[in-house]
């Protein structure tokens, strides 16, 4: 008896992180709960506000809304956030801006104060690599959690992603400087990350 209870005592306990892809047109979520080194995905989605493409306030209020429900369904105990890192134009930054906003806001209603990853280092956790396209973060993203379904909008993988980054680090990693000399191939992941690979 005294075993199985000092087995108990060792199991790791659940963690459920929220991911966040903050977009002003489309905003990724992810939850997946964290039991030490094994990740399960838990739901993901995107909130897609195209239908009020010229009234930015409904588009806001939607993605607050929308979010609120995921955060009061899933009920996560942590929740990351995609940093604003580059916009095509002022116009675009400042949408950006407020949309994230508003998914800082829900997390906080919910007594939720998110973590901010860089794009680079998101990449960087889940891929090996920094400089990952979409559909490579997307591919490591849907191998670590078994995914089968290929979603239609990138930004609920890249939520997925976020959130994989923060169970990987748990507070934001070093910032990565890129090394021009030579480039990380896939080959260099699998050999540093043989038990995030499936077999």
């Amino acid at each position: 008896m005294s075993e199985s209870i000092s087995k108990k005592k060792n199991t790791p306990k659940v963690v459920r992180v929220l991911g966040i892809d903050p977009g002003s047109v489309v905003c990724g979520y992810g939850v997946i709960d964290v039991r030490g080194s094994h990740l399960t995905l838990v739901e993901y989605g995107a909130i897609a506000v195209k239908k009020y493409k010229a009234d930015f306030p409904k588009r806001l209020l939607e993605i607050h809304q929308r979010l609120q429900a995921v955060i009061a369904r899933t009920k996560p105990d942590e929740c990351a956030l995609e940093k604003v890192f580059y916009a095509k134009n002022v116009v675009s930054v400042v949408q950006l801006s407020h949309a994230r906003g508003v998914a800082v806001l829900a997390c906080a209603e919910a007594n939720l104060s998110p973590m901010e990853y860089t794009p680079m280092q998101v990449k960087r956790s889940v891929t090996g690599r920094g400089t990952a396209n979409k559909e490579q973060v997307q591919h490591m993203v849907r191998a670590l959690l078994q995914i089968d379904e290929t979603h239609k909008f990138f930004d609920a993988t890249d939520a997925l992603a976020v959130a994989i980054c923060h169970a990987v680090n748990g507070k934001p990693p070093t910032p990565i400087i890129a090394d021009r000399k030579k480039k990380p191939t896939w080959k260099d992941f699998v050999e540093s990350n043989p038990s995030r690979v499936l077999k």
